[in-house]
């Protein structure tokens, strides 16, 4: 009966251990995905940063065009002001197709496309979309990994106990933006 007692006793240790490595490997999966999402966040705001300059520029050649540039300014400012990552995932979709509207409205101006500083400007938000694209591969990489984790028999158990939530992925809201908008520098 001594040995009964020694027997329980280990299982529970063993059961504790196992929950404890799960509960910290979900820990660790999470703050990956927020780490991520963070990263991402410092791409997006150089983008946000460049815009203004970029919508200004564009000003100058295309006056007539006020509705364009209200709905990238628009769009900036909603993602700007995004407090969640649903949030801000929902405003950067609408950011995208905005700003192809804008590169859009370059063509019909081919002074504007010779002009040094919309070039540079191009230049740099071509960059830092380089960044974010890759930014986004890597967040939802580590998503994915944290959501699967969270599923899976028996770790689901431990995610619902602690109240470990599946995350969003950062993918192309609408059929619309995943067409390419052609345009050329």
């Amino acid at each position: 009966m001594e040995y009964i007692g020694y027997i329980l006793l280990g299982l529970v240790v063993l059961v504790g251990l196992y929950v404890m490595g799960q509960y910290n490997g979900l820990v660790t999966l999470r703050n990956h995905v927020e780490e991520a999402f963070s990263t991402m966040d410092v791409y997006l705001t150089k983008r946000y940063d460049l815009i203004p300059n970029l919508v200004e520029t564009v000003k100058g050649y295309a006056k007539h065009e006020k509705e364009t540039f209200e709905a990238v300014i628009s769009a900036r400012n909603k993602a700007v002001n995004a407090t969640t990552m649903e949030g801000k995932i929902e405003a950067e979709n609408q950011m995208s197709g905005v700003l192809g509207r804008l590169f859009a409205l370059a063509e019909a101006y081919p002074e504007l496309k010779a002009n040094v500083n919309f070039l540079d400007l191009q230049n740099q938000l071509k960059s830092v979309e380089e960044d974010i694209a890759n930014a986004r591969k890597y967040f939802n990489g580590v998503t994915r990994q944290y959501n699967t984790r969270i599923q899976v028999f028996p770790t689901n158990i431990i995610a619902g106990i602690f109240n470990f939530t599946k995350k969003p992925l950062f993918e192309v809201a609408d059929e619309a933006q995943r067409q390419n908008v052609k345009v050329s520098f």
